[in-house]
């Protein structure tokens, strides 16, 4: 469905070119379910607003390419992305208050997406909002339709925007870390009703997520991503059981274990992301990395395969 092949966003500033995103490459399958991970400022966000036609920076630069179900969307002109983007591609944005407009109701801006790309009646684009809502079990959709963003709490925001998106039952779901500011409880819900639209729509999800533990539970295949680039890849089981690349690693024992001995400190990854005006050289995550040797002043490629990971330890 989704082919995204060699894809770098850089931005022009003061200080220079600041590389993003840096040769991406993934693909996305027909019910497939991509969870990408990463510290913030990993690239992961921007990757997937550049898949989406978002970044309007006249000092960004995006080269490579993104094909979607065969056509390619970089240099697609606006408005051929305008119609593309939420009747086939659709996005849920991680601060549901920014991502809804304060002044208008909930059914209207449902309402208003439905009737920008499906010919329908007003009455019936409303009523395909109040269906919508109850089918992200929002309580009494039929008043709720009436209120506004700020009437409502954090996870019923998060479920008017996941509505929206499913507005026009879109085939490629992209969903930028929407439980996030959420507490567990309504984590765990947000993450079944997103279960549950798949499975009853068909959808393919890009799921981006700082956090491992989310990816246990909803991910078929993982990126995993540093300094705006992918250091690992693979089916989910394979990252979770067998991680090759030290910062994979590195994510996973920072999360408490469930069973076996306690430890008295999680592990931490010493230092910061470098900084991307200037990226060391060599593997970016190797000031970082307990694992260094002499090679690492070098850049490793990714390599080929169903799981692979940028790291010289891998092919040594």
């Amino acid at each position: 469905m989704l082919k995204v092949r060699d894809l770098s966003v850089a931005f022009r500033t003061e200080q220079g070119m600041v590389q993003a995103v840096d040769h991406v490459s993934f693909d996305v399958g027909e019910g497939e379910l991509l969870g990408v991970v990463g510290e913030s400022g990993s690239g992961k966000t921007v990757s997937l607003l550049a898949v989406m036609g978002l970044i309007t920076d006249p000092n960004a630069v995006i080269t490579g390419s993104i094909q979607y179900r065969g056509r390619e969307l970089v240099g697609l002109k606006p408005r051929d992305m305008r119609a593309l983007r939420g009747k086939e591609i659709a996005m849920i944005f991680q601060d549901p208050m920014t991502a809804l407009t304060p002044v208008y109701t909930i059914g209207w801006q449902i309402a208003e997406q439905v009737l920008a790309h499906q010919k329908m009646s007003k009455a019936a684009a409303w009523q395909r909002a109040i269906d919508l809502l109850a089918e992200v079990n929002i309580p009494n959709p039929q008043e709720a339709v009436h209120r506004y963003p700020h009437q409502l709490s954090g996870g019923m925001r998060q479920r008017v925007v996941i509505a929206m998106a499913l507005s026009c039952n879109p085939a490629l779901l992209v969903a930028d870390e929407p439980t996030t500011a959420l507490d567990v409880t309504v984590q765990a819900q947000i993450l079944d009703l997103l279960r549950k639209l798949r499975r009853n729509h068909g959808s393919a999800i890009v799921f981006i997520t700082h956090d491992m533990g989310v990816m246990a539970e909803i991910a078929d295949r993982m990126l995993v991503m540093y300094a705006g680039r992918v250091v690992e890849r693979g089916k989910k089981e394979e990252l979770f059981l067998a991680p090759l690349h030290p910062y994979t690693r590195a994510l996973l024992d920072s999360i408490p274990p469930l069973t076996g001995v306690k430890p008295k400190r999680l592990r931490a990854i010493p230092g910061t992301p470098p900084n991307l005006l200037n990226r060391p050289p060599g593997c970016a995550f190797a000031p970082r990395c307990i694992e260094r040797f002499e090679k690492c002043s070098a850049e490793p490629a990714l390599g080929s395969g169903n799981h692979t990971a940028a790291c010289f330890h891998v092919s040594a």
